[in-house]
């Protein structure tokens, strides 16, 4: 009797995983729903270091000199993209009225802001790139030839929602 009900375990597994992957649930525009993008504390390095590669790829491609991730820029980021969460908003200004200078200037960066990327979103870091640089606007940040440093980081909600901060400097 165990050894049917062995083999009948097996067979339903065999079965099992013959079966078809099941496709992605679509939404009213016709686009697969998002899955949520799950982000942990021990991610972050993995997350900084893979976005950094791909930013300094897109950079040698287009010819421009590499780009460091820097702390003090990070710092900014970070404070961003919380507050971002807390205005329930993307935008460039602080809820205490602060622009992206007056951020950078806070944490001590001694360099030039060049430019601020934003975004909310439930994508991961690299779907996050890639849409920066489909816009001309985003793409000239990450593309400045003078951007010698970059910080990133993001805050997410518990549900999921991501808040994305890119800062480029000299």
């Amino acid at each position: 009797m165990m050894r049917i009900s062995s083999l009948m375990l097996a067979l339903a597994m065999l079965l099992a995983a013959c079966a078809a992957p099941i496709a992605p649930r679509i939404g009213a525009d016709g686009k697969p729903i998002p899955q949520i993008y799950r982000i942990t504390q021990a991610d972050t390095a993995q997350i900084q270091f893979r976005m950094l590669d791909s930013v300094n790829a897109l950079r040698r491609a287009a010819n421009i000199p590499p780009v460091q991730l820097n702390a003090e820029l990070t710092a900014a980021a970070a404070t961003h993209s919380r507050d971002m969460s807390v205005q329930n908003r993307p935008w460039h200004f602080g809820s205490d009225g602060s622009s992206p200078l007056d951020r950078v200037t806070r944490v001590g960066y001694q360099g030039q802001l060049l430019g601020e990327n934003i975004s909310e979103t439930y994508e991961t870091e690299l779907e996050t790139l890639a849409a920066w640089m489909e816009m001309p606007d985003t793409r000239a940040v990450i593309l400045d030839p003078d951007a010698r440093q970059m910080g990133l980081s993001w805050f997410q909600e518990p549900a999921g929602k991501i808040w994305w901060t890119l800062i480029l400097g000299t």
